[in-house]
């Protein structure tokens, strides 16, 4: 979080789930100098059988503000949960009871950086029909 911030020139709107270190290292590293604000998912309640790994139906979403006045239209993590499912399927190495780990951390840090310099660079992406980062004119 210290490194985001540190990227940064303007004050920002961040959302995050609500796993509970977030608010202590969203504090430690932009002060009061962010908009934060957590999405709390409420899920149903259920009986989970032994050996289900899914988890449980979400019937519902809270805002928490924080920190600062985000703007509640952009209280979001679907973004990032996209991001996070499309490394999962192109890297088997993220995708839970797999084998395909990285054994060391250095080959772990290559996968990704190929997976997003592919992913940026090469990939056509089919809504733009273009790569993420083609030269705007």
């Amino acid at each position: 979080m210290t490194d985001l911030q540190k990227r940064l020139s303007n004050r920002i709107q961040l959302s995050t789930d609500a796993f509970r270190p977030y608010a202590t290292v969203v504090d430690e590293a932009f002060g009061t100098e962010v908009d934060y604000a957590q999405l709390v998912k409420i899920y149903k309640e259920e009986r989970i059988p032994a050996g289900k790994y899914s988890p449980a139906a979400i019937v519902g979403t809270t805002q928490v503000v924080l920190m600062g006045s985000p703007k509640p239209e952009y209280i979001s993590t679907s973004f990032v949960e996209r991001q996070n499912l499309t490394i999962r399927m192109a890297m088997r190495r993220f995708a839970r009871l797999t084998n395909a780990f990285s054994k060391k951390l250095e080959n772990l840090q290559a996968a990704v950086a190929l997976h997003f310099a592919h992913y940026n660079f090469v990939r056509i992406h089919k809504m733009l029909r273009v790569t993420l980062l083609w030269p705007q004119e």
